[in-house]
């Protein structure tokens, strides 16, 4: 920053520097100087209509907006002076006119900004006498909690829905004391950053339906975590009373979510209490489950594992932390076997994809793009927090582009290009013939000209493959094309990971080198298996196929925060780890940013950290390299062995490859819904009751709902290699000709093959 770029104002006698044009009330803020404010948040745009910041400006004749007052060269500022103190207090008065005296069972007591600033500018006798307006609550969704007649009109909620959510879903009608705010015609909230509203909101208007009057904010403590959903990491405070979670809130970091998280980041605890959580450990003795202890359980998995010499499978949550997923594959690796792997909803391991991807930039980076091709993914649903960068970069003129097999709802404007999941490859393929790479390719279509061009033309450009295309049956073609079009456009290459710890997974060698890999392990069933915080039924590529596995394998044992049916089937034993929030570890993001974090909570019942579990495991087994007494260690040891690897997406294998996916029969999208990504999500009630908690169903375009004889509402068999399902049939304009939606990781859908392959529809 220039000289010329500063100016000096003098605000209460104290000389500061500040950049011209910023505003005055950041300054203040800057210099530790507290000017009182409701309806200024430094994320939103400013609206200045709580009047609560009015300050006394030198020559100014009446006071002023603090929060819409850009700073000048010799401005001189009072913001106790008499002038402003009575300007404050007179809008303090006005504000408590109708506002409700229900802090004793407001939620936001304690924490109430409204609170704070009438304690210092409000008086403790009112001269309103008249009877107070009261407005009826209003139901928006089983995320947040409304009580309308506390509203002071700040508008934060209605800016943060058009200008972070990107929905316009509240407004404001009415004027004066008669405005009230809400939702369009009775509808919910369904943006999945609802719950951020909860936060900005002053006071106890909007709040928290899970959290409501579970506790006080006194009551609480708070400690610092890492959200365990996605490739982000988010930053958030977990807020623990009689060591049980109450609620999680965001932590701010610039770099990685600013001040946000999604809501999936802010409800999933709820399913810490579920019902079915695992407290005490099984055995499974001629097809009966008996809980037993520690001892007895372990020495059955060191059975298990031995008789089964080195023809061992493990099979790992990416949503595992590093010292878990470190001491697993030594584990494994210590019976001499190899077969382990993390990537449990890839299907295509031909070899040649990048062996540690990543984001390629920093998260808040993502943001500075001026175009970008987006492969298989959703970033609005499947990341939060970089759909919300994405959306961003739209806002400063980016230009964004899609290719995917659904047209997904966006909340900012992009342009996309609908393929069926075998035409993939096709139109990427053009594109990037389009943009001048040497690939095979057939007809060049204007729209991929116009795609190549703009990431030609763009200072900064990515090209960017997400989960959807990581679980397509012809991923690493998908990569060397990209790749190819990375290099003949000058844009960079990005990787997003689908879960919290896919590439922390990666530097710790939670993969085969030599092994089998996920998809080969089921393929060719091993003697015994270690499944590690997953249910085979909803987190496998190919669920029916992991399941026949399982049946011909001599031991299975899952380490399991829960109990399921799939699981009671397919294990021998069952051992409790402790769940997020439970225990501390560490997870790397997808820009390769390592964040560690302390457990804030027990784990219920005996349920231990899984990283403790396998330290016994291999101390039984004869295991050397198994004598940590804490996961600092673990860490340090897991950071020893990744010291020297570098991110890196370089793509070796040929865009020319044979195609794995082809027929010209109907072909399924499994796509993962948000609110199915994980067991805890899958098991927390507020997020399974919002409309993004989409049920099992065939979702089928017009066309080719026409096609099959069915309509919207019938019922329809799905049979895919050789499994059938009934399930209802929903027409969806969005999903791509030859294509049929049936979700994986949903109940209804567990029992057919594989996220992506052919299938035949039938009317029920």
């Amino acid at each position: 920053m220039t000289e010329d770029s500063m100016v000096t104002i003098e605000v209460d006698g104290q000389e500061l520097k500040a950049k011209a044009g910023a505003m005055l009330i950041d300054v203040a803020d800057e210099a530790g100087i507290d000017i009182p404010r409701f309806c200024y948040h430094n994320k939103l745009s400013v609206s200045a209509n709580c009047r609560m910041c009015l300050i006394e400006v030198e020559k100014v004749p009446k006071p002023i907006p603090a929060c819409a007052t850009s700073v000048m060269d010799g401005m001189k500022v009072y913001t106790k002076s008499p002038m402003a103190l009575a300007a404050q207090k007179g809008t303090m008065e006005f504000l408590l006119i109708n506002h409700p005296l229900d802090c004793p069972v407001c939620d936001q007591g304690g924490e109430c900004e409204l609170q704070d600033v009438s304690l210092a500018y409000g008086s403790d006798v009112t001269r309103f006498v008249e009877k107070k307006r009261i407005v009826p609550k209003k139901y928006i969704g089983p995320l947040v909690e409304t009580n309308f007649t506390r509203c002071i009109h700040c508008t934060r909620c209605v800016r943060f829905s058009a200008e972070i959510a990107g929905i316009r879903e509240m407004g404001a009608t009415g004027r004066g004391e008669y405005m009230k705010i809400g939702t369009y015609v009775e509808r919910t909230i369904d943006s999945e950053l609802s719950g951020n509203m909860i936060d900005i909101c002053p006071v106890g208007s909007l709040t928290s339906k899970p959290f409501r009057y579970q506790g006080r904010a006194w009551e609480l403590t708070q400690s610092d975590s890492v959200a365990p959903h996605d490739a982000v990491g988010s930053n958030i405070h977990i807020h623990v009373r009689d060591n049980r979670v109450m609620r999680v809130h965001p932590r701010a970091n610039e770099a990685v979510n600013e001040c946000w998280i999604s809501d999936r980041d802010r409800f999933s605890y709820e399913g810490l209490y579920s019902e079915d959580r695992l407290t005490t450990p099984m055995v499974k003795d001629n097809g009966q489950w008996t809980e037993t202890d520690w001892d007895t359980a372990l020495q059955r998995v060191a059975t298990g594992l031995k008789d089964a010499g080195t023809d061992i499978g493990a099979l790992l949550s990416p949503n595992s932390t590093v010292e878990e997923l470190y001491l697993a594959q030594k584990l494994v690796r210590s019976l001499g076997s190899d077969n382990i792997d993390f990537r449990l909803r890839q299907s295509d391991f031909r070899g040649g994809e990048p062996t540690l991807p990543w984001l390629g930039m920093a998260i808040d980076e993502v943001e500075a793009v001026d175009a970008a091709l987006i492969i298989g993914a959703n970033p609005r649903k499947d990341q939060p927090i970089l759909g919300h960068r994405l959306r961003k970069a739209v806002l400063n003129g980016a230009t964004i582009n899609y290719l995917n097999p659904l047209r997904y709802d966006l909340n900012y404007r992009a342009n996309q290009l609908l393929s069926a999941p075998a035409n993939m490859v096709d139109d990427l393929a053009a594109i990037a013939k389009a943009a001048g790479a040497s690939v095979v390719a057939g007809e060049v279509k204007p729209e991929h000209e116009a795609i190549a061009e703009q990431l030609k033309q763009a200072e900064s450009a990515v090209v960017m493959l997400g989960n959807l295309a990581a679980s397509h049956p012809d991923y690493t073609t998908l990569c060397a094309t990209a790749s190819e079009l990375a290099k003949a456009s000058g844009a960079k290459i990005a990787f997003v990971g689908e879960a919290a710890n896919s590439t922390g997974a990666r530097m710790v060698g939670a993969m085969p080198a030599s092994g089998l890999n996920a998809q080969s392990m089921l393929a060719e069933p091993c003697k015994a298996y270690l499944l590690m915080n997953l249910e085979p039924d909803l987190d496998l590529w190919n669920p029916a196929q992991a399941q026949s596995a399982f049946d011909q394998a001599g031991f299975v044992v899952a380490i399991t925060a829960y109990r399921s049916a799939a699981l009671e089937t397919a294990a021998d034993v069952l051992l409790p780890m402790a769940g997020f929030a439970e225990t501390s570890g560490t997870y790397v993001n997808g820009a390769g940013i390592w964040q560690s974090f302390s457990g804030a909570v027990t784990p219920m019942g005996e349920a231990r950290p899984a990283w403790k579990i396998l330290r016994v495991m291999g101390n039984l087994l004869d295991a050397e390299g198994f004598e940590q007494v804490s996961s600092q260690e673990v860490l340090e040891e897991a950071k020893a062995g990744a010291e020297g690897k570098q991110l890196d997406n370089s793509v070796t294998a040929s865009p020319s490859q044979a195609r794995m996916l082809s027929g010209s029969g109907l072909m399924r999208i499994g796509d993962v819904p948000i609110y199915a990504t994980d067991a805890m999500v899958r098991r927390a009630p507020a997020l399974q009751k919002t409309n993004d908690a989409i049920t099992a169903a065939v979702r089928i375009n017009p066309t080719e709902a026409a096609k099959a004889g069915l309509d919207d509402g019938d019922k329809a068999d799905v049979i895919q290699d050789g499994n059938r399902v009934t399930l209802p049939v929903e027409i969806d304009p969005g999903v791509a000709d030859g294509s049929v939606r049936v979700c994986a990781a949903l109940a209804g859908s567990e029992t057919l093959g594989g996220q992506f392959g052919e299938v035949t529809l039938e009317k029920a």
